[in-house]
């Protein structure tokens, strides 16, 4: 599967070029249609990225409550996309669209995509070719295993497992004050919305960074991990690996918390790296990131220490290169030099920046990543958890794809995950959700933080495999 192998590197999970060029539900006319749809409206790059925002899945319908927007509930979405299944794609073109029951633009809802502003007021088929991209990725999906759908399907195979991959994300850590990326208040993207980016993920971008490092060090202060403490999730991970469970943990998290539970280096794949470690971006000198702990919190831009010591022995005046460091403000040139009668410019010498050694987006995931999964995982694997993650970031939003579609697979977070057919849906908090089977396995789960709490679970209405998980209130 090549999305891990000269994948757009960290990148949002679904590409959008070559899929929209390539599969739509008609003619080459249709294609036409949105091709010149595109030359209307601008350049390229502002058009993949209304494409982008579109594409970006949809984590919760309940995100569309407050726009105009004529949205499929989610048991009509369930009905649809089952439908398609049942009868393949040209039937359900003739039942749906064809027959005139329901617009393509609603239709495109009920798969994860949102109406995008550009296509407002133009004619049904011109959203042809975004419900064709729709039917093809559902179609391309995992389709969920039938016969595991309980808390006690779960439990069991949790028991019976032993090569068990475990995929987590930011929400494993939220109990511990530290903050998601996604949550729409809470989130630390919607923190960010006072810097005033295009996108609060620039924030993260490497050639960002590069350009302008005070950006990434002004907010550094609320991603860097504040405690040594792990919750109850990640002690989880830990009993998995205890009883000689877990066959890898594939971590999104940058707060190395999963090394502080006791994850062991062989089993532990850190795929957005962490901030365990900080490298000069000019030199290379790496260090331990705890050296450069007080420029993160203070918000100033850290330099590194060796090139700092190398300009000193270096003899005064002599011509540098410009800068790869990538600052705006490295042009200016020494004052000692304002007068010289010399027509060469010369930049200010200056340390390099270093950076945490967490994957920026524009970066390669570490090799690893890619050959612990294709090399050795995918060969192995019984059982695979995702816990407290949307899967929105590529590649690693695409393990689940990825790995053998016989292998079952459990989803643990607080809502659910719309672009991927989970055998079963645990929602809720993760800690919660994972004390719980732990106590129905009768696991010992020790963490400071588990309670004896009654915990209430209830199916969801329209399905057969999601449960709520929430602690009952005195």
């Amino acid at each position: 599967m090549e999305v891990f192998h000269g994948s757009p590197l960290k990148a949002p999970a679904i590409e959008v070029v070559d899929l929209c060029s390539e599969h739509s539900i008609n003619n080459e006319d249709k294609r036409d249609d949105a091709s010149s749809l595109d030359a209307d409206d601008g350049e390229d790059d502002d058009h993949l990225s209304l494409y982008e925002d579109m594409l970006d899945g949809m984590p919760n319908q309940s995100d569309w409550e407050d726009e105009p927007v004529d949205v499929c509930t989610v048991k009509e979405s369930f009905i649809f996309r089952k439908r398609l299944r049942l009868v393949g794609e040209d039937q359900f073109i003739t039942e749906t669209v064809e027959a005139g029951t329901i617009s393509a633009k609603k239709l495109c809802t009920a798969f994860g995509i949102r109406p995008p502003p550009f296509l407002e007021g133009q004619p049904d088929f011109k959203y042809y070719p975004l419900l064709g991209l729709g039917i093809t990725r559902e179609l391309s999906k995992r389709v969920k295993l039938p016969q595991y759908n309980t808390i006690d399907d779960a439990v069991n195979l949790l028991k019976q497992s032993n090569k068990i991959v475990v995929l987590t994300g930011a929400g494993i850590s939220t109990s511990l004050g530290i903050p998601d990326f996604r949550s729409k208040e809470t989130g630390l993207y919607a923190q960010l919305e006072h810097l005033g980016l295009s996108d609060p993920q620039e924030v993260f971008d490497i050639s960002i960074f590069r350009e302008d490092p005070s950006i990434f060090y002004s907010v550094a202060k609320d991603i860097l991990p504040s405690t040594r403490k792990f919750s109850p999730t990640h002690a989880f991970i830990k009993l998995l690996q205890d009883k000689d469970k877990l066959l890898t943990n594939f971590t999104q998290n940058i707060d190395n918390l999963e090394s502080h539970a006791g994850i062991l280096p062989e089993k532990l794949i850190q795929c957005h790296g962490s901030f365990a470690t900080a490298t000069c971006v000019e030199c290379g000198y790496r260090v331990e990131c705890e050296e450069i702990y007080k420029d993160l919190k203070a918000g100033r831009v850290a330099r590194c220490d060796r090139c700092i010591r190398t300009l000193r022995l270096k003899p005064f005046g002599i011509k540098r290169k410009r800068s790869t460091n990538g600052l705006s403000t490295s042009k200016k040139k020494r004052q000692s030099y304002e007068d010289s009668t010399d027509d060469e410019d010369y930049d200010i010498a200056v340390a390099g920046v270093m950076k945490p050694d967490i994957t920026f987006f524009g970066e390669d995931l570490p090799e690893t990543f890619h050959d612990r999964l294709t090399k050795h995982d995918k060969n192995l694997v019984d059982l695979v958890l995702v816990i407290g993650t949307s899967l929105k970031v590529a590649p690693v939003s695409e393990v689940s794809g990825f790995l053998p579609p016989e292998t079952p697979q459990i989803y643990i977070s607080r809502e659910p995950c719309q672009h991927v057919d989970f055998d079963i849906d645990m929602l809720g908090e993760c800690d919660t959700i994972v004390t719980e089977l732990c106590r129905r396995a009768g696991w010992e789960l020790q963490h400071e933080m588990v309670k004896d709490d009654d915990i209430n679970v209830h199916l969801h209405e329209g399905y057969n495999s999601r449960y709520s998980f929430r602690i009952e209130s005195a």
